[in-house]
């Protein structure tokens, strides 16, 4: 009879053997300073927005009364200066209460794994843009293959490029998701802008990612004018026809055009004059609303002429 296996004892790391918790506590406690705000510096090409919203009102008054309980994660440049790898809300909160440092770990991280820890730790967030997934998910992959290697060197050789799937696998969504976001990454801002803010859904902004960016600041053109977006089905056919050859401003022009079994009537305001009536920076979305307000007012306008004319 084959003999029983005996269960392998395993002996820890040198650091569990030898020594407490209390002295890897004090430990991590050396790693935390207080960093002059000045010396830290943003890391490059952030793909997280650190907005000046209501949340960050509350994140302020919340380290004016408390302190900043989180530390921030900050790694030593060779410059003798400090790069964010998490925590930038709280340093912009600090920035705007005018306070001078920031309460921060200082870790020992090469560029890429400096990287990877700065995409992880900012995806436990609340609330993530497209944008910020997809530029997110984007970096770790370079990071990723620049490393060469492998984290567990039983999935496959050392030095053998890591897939978009065991990148998804990391970050809890499926392959084909991951690929989805990257592909924003080829979106010209405006465009991407509209998909943050729910105006174009992920799989038709995916297929407008194909088209080249003079031919995507057409359609953004065209989306303007008739105050719409594509469908799925017509960003398809766009990328498509663009792979034939046979995808011109006009044939976008006429693509948009079409009626859409569930588009409202609506008034198109195609005169150029009116265009450029409108505020520069005012939303695609907002722009219904704000014509009403504008014709409100000068309907209360003409009212007034009328009694001061009796």
């Amino acid at each position: 009879m084959p003999q029983e296996k005996k269960p392998r004892f395993t002996l820890g790391s040198a650091d569990d053997l030898f020594t407490t918790q209390e002295m890897r506590d004090d430990a991590k406690l050396a790693r935390i300073h207080e960093i002059p705000l000045d010396e830290i510096d943003e890391f490059p090409d952030h793909p997280y927005k650190v907005k000046d919203d209501e949340d960050m009102l509350n994140l302020m008054e919340s380290i004016k009364e408390n302190g900043v309980l989180t530390p921030a994660t900050v790694r030593k440049k060779d410059d003798g200066r400090y790069e964010m790898l998490s925590g930038h809300r709280r340093c912009r909160a600090c920035q705007l209460l005018g306070l001078d440092t920031l309460r921060c770990e200082i870790v020992e991280l090469d560029r890429d794994a400096a990287t990877i820890f700065m995409c992880d730790s900012n995806l436990q967030r609340t609330v993530i843009l497209p944008s910020e997934k997809a530029f997110a998910y984007k970096m770790r992959l370079e990071a990723m293959n620049r490393q060469g290697k492998r984290t567990d060197l039983t999935s496959g050789p050392v030095g053998q490029k890591f897939s978009r799937d065991e990148l998804a696998d990391s970050v809890g969504e499926s392959g084909r998701q991951v690929s989805r976001y990257i592909r924003l990454t080829e979106l010209i801002p405006e465009i991407l802008d509209m998909v943050d803010e729910g105006q174009i859904a992920m799989r038709p902004a995916v297929e407008i990612s194909y088209l080249p960016k003079e031919l995507q600041e057409e359609l953004l053109e065209n989306m303007e004018i008739e105050a719409c977006t594509p469908s799925h089905d017509q960003a398809m056919r766009m990328k498509g026809l663009f792979k034939q050859g046979k995808l011109t401003p006009e044939v976008i022009s006429a693509i948009m055009q079409e009626e859409k079994p569930n588009q409202r009537e609506k008034v198109i305001l195609r005169d150029e004059r009116t265009i450029k009536l409108l505020p520069r920076d005012l939303p695609v979305s907002e722009r219904e609303e704000y014509i009403l307000k504008a014709l409100e007012h000068y309907g209360r306008y003409l009212r007034k002429q009328r009694d001061l004319e009796r």
